[in-house]
């Protein structure tokens, strides 16, 4: 089970992939031009590893809190991998682990099955 996370909520747009042995990420300028192309930077991350969509299990987007535009287009993106290929995802935010001192995004997986976190539910939390 191959999982993708998705941060665009801080000033770089931050993708990781957890897979059985391995663990790769990468970070771009969180520009609205990148937001605009997000779909083509998860897909070019996926085959820099050697990996699809297809080969995605679950997908972690942090929902907030953060910049409006990230968290959005991020959000958007992948309600619609979801609704395309089927896989489902989880909105995540590192308050909803509070608890937990240091959670990195290794972690993330884990952590939203502790804490009960619930599948395919958006609730975004956006900075004023």
């Amino acid at each position: 089970m191959n999982k993708l996370i998705i941060d665009a909520t801080k000033e770089k747009i931050f993708l990781i992939i957890i897979t059985k042995d391995n663990k790769y990420n990468i970070e771009h300028e969180n520009t609205k031009n990148n937001y605009e192309k997000m779909m083509l930077l998860i897909n070019e991350f996926l085959n820099l590893n050697k990996l699809n969509l297809k080969d995605i299990s679950q997908i972690y987007v942090n929902r907030g809190p953060g910049s409006f535009a990230g968290i959005r287009n991020s959000l958007s993106t992948i309600k619609a991998i979801h609704l395309a290929k089927k896989i489902d995802y989880f909105c995540f935010s590192f308050r909803d682990f509070n608890i937990v001192k240091d959670a990195k995004y290794e972690d993330v997986p884990q952590l939203c099955e502790k804490f009960t976190v619930k599948k395919n539910l958006i609730k975004p939390i956006y900075l004023s």
